[in-house]
């Protein structure tokens, strides 16, 4: 596998795990890292560029589609959308650092949607939180 198909398919696992869709990047990222096949650094960034525009689609979901929350088909139940609003108004955009953590980082991006988070905002500390976990796996894998 080359480096870009091996950056391509790291960026999609990436983008699918930060959306509410069930995936996992992490361990993806370890392998690759850990092969030494391939720059980690470029790696490391198309895992973070991956994850965080996977969020941003949670932010664009929370902030255009908000008001179907209560339809089927919306993506995170009614109790898993009150809870995550609940946990971003006690804590704020600190939440966002939480945005890595399964389970409770997808919904949280949607609250930050839902409740008018400015999108630079956003942006700012999801990425913070998700280039600090895509850190910590490449750390463990040997890069430094």
């Amino acid at each position: 596998m080359n480096t870009l198909y091996a950056c391509l398919l790291l960026f999609g696992t990436a983008f699918t795990a930060a959306t509410l869709l069930p995936a996992q990047s992490e361990g993806f990222l370890f392998w690759l890292v850990y092969t030494q096949k391939y720059n980690a650094w470029i790696l490391l960034a198309a895992a973070t560029a991956g994850n965080v525009l996977g969020s941003l689609v949670n932010w664009g979901i929370g902030h255009y589609l908000a008001h179907f929350q209560h339809k089927k088909w919306f993506p995170v139940s009614p109790r898993e959308f009150a809870k995550a609003t609940q946990f971003f108004q006690k804590y704020g955009v600190w939440s966002l650092l939480l945005s890595w953590v399964p389970l409770i980082g997808d919904p949280i991006t949607l609250a930050a949607g839902t409740l008018g988070i400015r999108l630079s905002t956003f942006l700012i500390w999801v990425t913070i939180a998700k280039l600090s976990r895509y850190l910590a796996v490449c750390a463990a894998a040997g890069l430094f």
